[in-house]
This record gives C-alpha cells, sequence and structure tokens, in this order.
C-alpha cells in the first residue's frame, strides 16, 4: 500500500513531467513490480531439510557433475 505523502508527491512529480516521461515512468515502475523474486522464503523450505536421503543426494550430485563435463568431440 502507498502513503498517502508518497502518493501525492508521486502525483505532483508526475504532472509536471510531459506525456512521453509519465509513461517512462509507468514502464519502470511495471519493470520494477516484474523484478521482483517470486517463490518461497528460504527459511520456509527448512523443515524439508533432510528431507532427501544421502544416497541419493550423491546420485543427483553425480548426475549434475556429469552433465557439467564438455566432450568436444562427441558431436
Amino acid at each position: 500500500m502507498v502513503s498517502p505523502v508518497l502518493e501525492l508527491q508521486l502525483r505532483e512529480h508526475l504532472n509536471n513531467l510531459p506525456p512521453s516521461q509519465q509513461r517512462q515512468v509507468l514502464d519502470f515502475a511495471r519493470a520494477l513490480a516484474a523484478s521482483r523474486p517470486r517463490g518461497v522464503a528460504g527459511r520456509d523450505l527448512l523443515p524439508l531439510a533432510g528431507a532427501i536421503a544421502a544416497d541419493d543426494l550423491a546420485t543427483i550430485s553425480q548426475a549434475v557433475a556429469d552433465c557439467e563435463e564438455v566432450d568436444a568431440h562427441g558431436w
């Protein structure tokens, strides 16, 4: 929620800008809103710690490591 004082200040500044710059402000605000991280906070995932068996984690780690290797002549 926007504070009333901040909203008033924004309106004052926007009213002093030409329409093209007002559009730039709108585009910037939309870009800021879109760039906010989405998902779950790490602290909410803590209850899942230890849910994957150690041998499964080793298998996953090896699979990832294998994907990182590049065989330049394998094509």
